[in-house]
């Protein structure tokens, strides 16, 4: 992520959604070897994932 442009999002998201997120970068950080890991290194990894996963789903049904 080095040298790429970082913007900064605000958004309001539910407590629930919060403490989803509080749990997932818990998981992260339990299960990788990468030190510390932030939540805007996991919404990253999340939104990245899913952007594959739209455009392998958008290839499959253009075949249809």
């Amino acid at each position: 992520m080095s040298g790429e442009t970082r913007i900064q999002l605000n958004v309001r998201i539910s407590k629930d959604t919060s403490n989803k997120l509080d749990e997932i970068v818990e998981y992260y950080q339990e299960n990788t070897k990468l030190g510390r890991i932030y939540k805007g290194d996991v919404l990253t990894d999340i939104i990245e994932k899913s952007y594959e996963v739209m455009n392998k789903q958008k290839k499959l049904n253009k075949k249809f």
